[in-house]
Parts: structure tokens; sequence; C-alpha cells
């Protein structure tokens, strides 16, 4: 038998949606307040994947992921919203940490990748412009926050616990902008000084690299290095001289008709072709580093959000040796990204599952804990 009025009713079911309203609300704000900085790496890892799909005639798989790179872009500025205003000092907190803070970078390149990835797949601009100005508020803000407080901190780490492959981030990020830029030049009035922009960021991020690259190796190579030493981040040192290596081949390829790369083309060349070959280096000692900690040492696999920087550089270094290829007439060179792309594939799907059991398994043991 029915009880009460249908107004009754109507109230209850309203109290209901209120409160679970007000549950997903708490919970969002209890679970961003350690939100791990670099979780952009995922946008960046999925629309190098989707670019690499696309150069290579996959046509559906690149729409797919475009699809997935859509809704992860807006989930996670959802969730960096809710810290940001639930958790100020936290987010600042980490942003001038030496470990955590270049993790930030994130949101520039995964907003410079996922821009490219749009007009790449589109053909649109019209967003991508929008992205490309909101990417450059977002470097100028990160960069010299992060740059300028890890330099005035007074507790400073040493070098073995204050750097690590994540601060190669800084140059993706700038390397991300050089590739949005010169998709975004097309022949415009601003055509040139989209170019002059994108080259200037490209030395820029080239400089990056160098002044990184060289105390990370140290590290490596000097200090005492164990299994958990071994972060998957420091896959960012092949994935930032990749990213480097698209944009140099673009600049090439795209700035045939411009004087001002015309008149640096053969440095230009030289500086994209030695990143590609640094880049291509890098890889088998990253596999044999990841082999022993795996492997050799037994150390334990579980996830992790760093993850992600291990499948951005498979992904980024497949589409910046298709774009190389062209850029210098060897079109042998495309039977690498061949290899290359059901790897990086794999390696996405494999960690994308991985991501997705472990937020499961957090919610269900935070609804659990809340009972």
């Amino acid at each position: 038998m029915e009880t009460g009025s249908p107004r009754r009713k109507a109230g209850r079911g309203t109290d209901f949606l209120r409160l679970g309203a007000m549950d997903m609300l708490d919970f969002f704000k209890r679970q961003t307040e350690f939100l791990f900085s670099g979780y952009f790496a995922v946008v960046m890892a999925t629309g190098a994947l989707s670019i690499s799909a696309h150069l290579l005639g996959f046509r559906k798989t690149a729409l797919f992921l475009l699809g997935i790179n859509i809704i992860t872009y807006t989930l996670l500025w959802i969730l960096t919203g809710f810290r940001l205003v639930f958790h100020p000092g936290r987010f600042f907190k980490d942003l001038g940490n030496h470990a955590a803070g270049a993790g930030f970078f994130t949101l520039v390149a995964g907003t410079g990748v996922f821009g490219s990835e749009l007009i790449i797949i589109t053909g649109g601009t019209a967003v991508s412009a929008w992205l490309y100005g909101l990417a450059s508020v977002l470097w100028v803000l990160i960069m010299y926050a992060f740059f300028t407080a890890v330099i005035i901190r007074e507790d400073k780490p040493g070098l073995a616990d204050g750097i690590n492959g994540s601060w190669l981030i800084a140059a993706v990020a700038t390397q991300s902008l050089s590739v949005l830029g010169v998709l975004l030049a097309g022949e415009g009035a601003g055509a040139r000084l989209l170019m002059f922009a994108s080259l200037c960021l490209f030395l820029l991020g080239f400089g990056l690299y160098v002044l990184v690259i060289i105390p990370i190796f140290r590290r490596l190579v000097f200090m005492e290095f164990g299994p958990r030493d071994f972060a998957p981040t420091y896959w960012i040192n092949m994935g930032a001289v990749a990213i480097t290596t698209l944009a140099g081949s673009l600049l090439i390829t795209d700035g045939e008709h411009d004087d001002l790369i015309v008149g640096v083309l053969p440095f230009l060349k030289g500086l994209t072709l030695l990143s590609w070959v640094t880049a291509t280096w890098w890889i088998p000692i990253l596999v044999l580093l990841t082999i022993w900690r795996y492997a050799v040492r037994k150390d334990p696999l579980t996830y992790d959000p760093q993850f992600w920087g291990t499948a951005f550089p498979l992904a980024m270094y497949t589409a910046a040796t298709h774009q190389l290829a062209g850029a210098f007439g060897i079109p042998a060179l495309r039977i690498i990204p061949d290899v290359f792309f059901p790897v990086s594939l794999a390696v996405w799907i494999v960690f994308f599952l991985w991501m997705n059991r472990h937020l499961l398994r957090v919610l269900i043991k935070d609804t659990g804990r809340r009972r």
C-alpha cells in the first residue's frame, strides 16, 4: 500500500538527490587534495597516440582516441578546479616543490598536444586557437612560478631527491606550444608572427632540455641509484627530444616558404636531427633500466600515475619519426613508426585499463569507509 502524498514522495526524492550530490561533492573534495600534479600526462599520451594513428592511416582509432581525450581533458580540468578551490594551500605547496612542481607543466603540454590533435584529426582551428591562448598563459604562469619558487626556497633538497625526469616536461610544454603554433599559422596575416614564435619556442625548448638533462644525467650516473629511484618519468628523457623532433620537422616542412625559416634552415635541420638521434639513443637505456627494476630487482609492479610519463614518449616518438622522415626525405625511416605504433598502442591500453581499475577501487574503498 502506498503511503504519503505525492508531494511528500517528491520531497523525499529531492532530498535523496541532494544528499547524493553532497556525497559526490565531498568525494571530489577528499580525493583532489592529493591529486597527482602530472595527471594531464594522460591527455599528452592519448593525444600523441591519436596523432600517430592519424598519420599512419588508422582514422577510426584516431577518432576514438580523440573522443577519449575530450572527456579526459574536461574531467581533469574539473578535478583541478576542485583542488584549486578547496585545497589552494596544498595546490601551491606542490607547485613550489622540487619533486612535484614540475608535474604542473603537464597542464601546458596537455593543452598544447590536445590543441594539435584537434587540428590534425578534425582540420578545424577555432577551438585550438583558444587552447593556444590558454596554453600560452599557463606556460607563463607555471614556468616562472615554479622556477622562482624552487630557486628562492630555503630548505632545498639535494640533487638526488630534488630532480627527476618530470623536470623535462618544461621542455615538452614549450615544444607543444611550438607545434601548435606551426599548425595554426596557415596563410593568414598572423602567420609570420606565429612561425617566428614557434621558432623561438623550439630553440628555447631545446635549450631547456640541455639545461635539465645535464643534472639528470649526473643523478643517474654518479649518485646512488636503486630500483625505486628509476621513476617512469625518466622516460621523458626521450619524450622531450621526441617532441622537439616533431616541432623541428613541422617548422622545416611548413616553413619552406617563410624567409625567416629558410634563413636558419641548416641550423634548424641540425638541431632537429640531433634531437631525433638523442631520443633514439635513450630508448635502449630506458628499456634496460625498466627491465632491471621490475624483472631483475623484482620491484613490485603497482599502479602509479607516473606511468603515463612512459606512454607519452613512445607515442610521441612514433609521430615525430614519421614527420622527420618526410622533412628529410627519407621514406625508409617510416618503418620505425610502423613498429612503434602497435607497441605504444598496447602500452596505452594497458595503462588506461589499469588507471580505470585503480580509480574504481578508490571509489569502492571510499564508499565502504563512508558506510
